[in-house]
């Protein structure tokens, strides 16, 4: 079943990163751009299904190993069936909750298996904890926790999605960088050429107006703008994407 399991095994710390970051990406990929595909693979009609994700940063929902034990830890065994006895959003950060835990697992059964000592469990485990975990991906909650750093990075992760955006970015995000205190003299006077600016933006998912403090994203095949809660991408994830595509249009190629 596992395609990374007895020909594949990384033995050092970097190996494990690397391996458990193809299979974190395979797995976001499969809980926000491929969501549509992952909801109909997990039928609950079918046998227990779980989500696996490889390090190629491919995912694929199938029946769990047949041997015992497996060559390496199992995922969350049967998520089908809990898919139409919850709300959606609440079911894909319960399997997110589960994924998070499958990869730990892993990363750590390869630094078992291959003798990581304390020192090399802690770099592991460090470099690990440095990236957001699947649920506050899918969540939106590692968004909060950017924000808190810095408003500007998060507009200036925004304005580099697409270079072709960029003006219209920056016009969007006039005061991004500015303390409130010290720009309110100059609010009424820009204030009509605001509300002219932002009036017309208007979010492609929940249809609701732009607004200075929160992060947008812009896709680049419909041009529409889209609150990053509400496509599920956080300011951290947006720096690492080159083309943005929205739910919308991601479906739209996916089909025949």
């Amino acid at each position: 079943m596992e395609g990374g399991g007895a020909q594949y095994n990384p033995r050092t710390v970097e190996e494990v990163f690397r391996d458990f970051k193809g299979r974190r990406a395979g797995m976001i990929k499969a809980l926000t751009a491929d969501v549509e595909e992952f909801y109909q693979q997990c039928d609950p009609e079918k046998e227990n299904l779980c989500l696996y994700g490889f390090p190629n940063e491919q995912w694929e929902v199938n029946l769990p190993a047949e041997e015992v034990p497996p060559e390496l830890p199992e995922p969350a065994l049967g998520i089908n069936f809990a898919r139409d006895g919850m709300q959606e959003k609440d079911w894909l950060s319960l399997v997110a909750v589960h994924s998070d835990a499958w990869l730990l697992s892993v990363a750590f059964y390869f630094g078992a298996r291959f003798g990581f000592d304390k020192a090399d469990r802690k770099r592991l485990f460090n470099m690990i904890n440095d990236l957001p975990t699947i649920f506050e991906v899918v969540t939106g909650a590692a968004k909060k926790q950017t924000k808190e750093k810095s408003s500007v990075s998060n507009h200036s992760s925004n304005k580099s999605k697409s270079n072709s955006k960029t003006q219209e970015s920056q016009a969007k995000h006039p005061k991004a960088s500015q303390p409130k205190d010290e720009e309110e003299g100059l609010e009424d006077e820009d204030e009509d050429e605001d509300e002219d600016e932002h009036g017309e933006t208007l979010c492609g998912a929940c249809g609701e107006n732009y607004a200075s403090d929160e992060f947008w994203i812009c896709c680049d095949v419909c041009e529409k703008w889209f609150h990053g809660k509400c496509v599920k991408i956080t300011p951290a994830r947006a720096e690492h994407i080159k083309q943005y595509k929205c739910p919308s249009c991601s479906n739209k190629r996916a089909r025949p």
